[in-house]
């Protein structure tokens, strides 16, 4: 009977790659260092203040929470790790552990997936204390369509077998009644949300808004995350010198993160004929954005597109060009650009992936590209 990893790539096959990639020890130390970094300073009350100030209300909703599956996402340069973003609810961490265990590493695999259920359990109690959780919904728009749709029921699969019951459910079917969130008969005690609707804005998103508002499911990630760490603009505070000054970050921490994250700015408050002149030094991104929409690198841009970005909200990042690695794609050997993403859980790294790729930005869609475990000289990366 085939396993999880050889029925996923069946299923999918760019999901994984068939290589696999070594780093230092101290890569991934540099990483850590700088995760840790960030956490400190978004987590600095003048910091969200001003993330949630510039937010909508319904971030401000105090949250016991803190956000499941945080990916910080890296290039190597010759310098080392640079931090290219932050995501909420960043997808494939079920799937990297199917990927380990496909590779030989199955203890590597049953640790991250008993981590990744402990995060859980982790927001529950913070959320609800010694209550027992008996249900989740994992919360997707049209989740049958979506690309990681085969993770969707990893995760039910994994709640399931810790005696939760779980379902995966566009937000259109939930149901806000009689003061608690449904799906059909069932009470939701927990959303896992892998929405895009990051403020659940939309219509379909009526009945999952009033329960989170009403306090009465426990949504994870939520709104304020993302307003504090995943909006593009916070990478504005994290590469600026001057600003962490006047914040008191200390010396030591301001190192890492001048050296660990590329300078970004806001489009808006550079004159337009100065950034176009520079562009080819900036990758150009929305400030609200995810998975790589609506993003360009300079030296690919056209004026039309030019003129669109500049009318916002917009940030442009310095660009580091990404590592390249080599893959054997059908017998012929290629070099793949990659990035490197850490999944973390309150500040803790959980597990690295690679995700390899030729064009712009990751894709998933590149023949010997996809999905790729990470080992250090000792072992797995986590």
């Amino acid at each position: 009977m085939p396993t999880t990893y050889e029925q996923l790539a069946a299923r999918q096959p760019h999901f994984f790659s068939a290589t696999s990639i070594t780093l230092e020890a101290d890569v991934l130390a540099a990483m850590r260092a700088i995760i840790t970094a960030c956490e400190q300073v978004l987590a600095l009350p003048t910091c969200r203040a001003e993330a949630l100030d510039a937010a909508p209300e319904i971030a401000r909703l105090p949250q016991a929470a803190q956000g499941v599956c945080m990916g910080y996402d890296f290039h190597l340069s010759p310098q080392g790790p640079r931090l290219i973003e932050i995501n909420t609810n960043a997808g494939g961490a079920l799937l990297n552990a199917s990927l380990l265990e496909g590779r030989g590493a199955a203890t590597a695999a049953a640790t991250l997936r008993a981590d990744i259920f402990a995060m859980f359990a982790a927001e529950w109690r913070r959320a609800r204390g010694e209550a027992a959780l008996t249900s989740i919904a994992i919360v997707d728009e049209q989740p049958e369509t979506q690309f990681l749709a085969p993770e969707f029921e990893l995760f039910r699969e994994l709640f399931m077998a810790h005696g939760i019951a779980a379902v995966i459910v566009d937000p259109g079917e939930l149901a806000w009644r009689d003061g608690r969130l449904w799906c059909g008969a069932t009470a939701i005690d927990l959303v896992y949300n892998r929405l895009t609707d990051f403020y659940l804005d939309t219509p379909a998103c009526a009945a999952l808004r009033a329960a989170y508002l009403a306090g009465q499911v426990v949504l994870t990630p939520h709104p304020q995350v993302h307003a504090t760490h995943a909006d593009k603009r916070r990478l504005l505070l994290l590469s600026d010198a001057a600003r962490l000054t006047a914040l008191g970050v200390g010396e030591s921490e301001q190192a890492i993160l001048l050296a660990g994250v590329p300078r970004t700015i806001e489009v808006a408050s550079v004159a337009a004929d100065t950034l176009w002149a520079e562009r080819k030094n900036w990758f150009f991104k929305p400030a609200a954005g995810f998975g790589s929409r609506a993003a360009y690198r300079g030296d690919k841009l056209t004026r039309r597109v030019f003129e669109e970005i500049l009318q916002g909200p917009y940030i442009a990042q310095e660009i580091v060009p990404p590592s390249e690695h080599p893959v054997e794609v059908n017998g012929e050997r290629q070099n793949l650009k990659a990035d490197f993403r850490c999944y973390v859980y309150a500040g803790q790294v959980l597990c690295v992936a690679a995700r390899l790729y030729q064009g712009q930005t990751t894709n998933f869609r590149t023949p010997g590209g996809g999905f790729a475990p990470v080992f250090l000289s000792e072992g797995p990366a986590t």
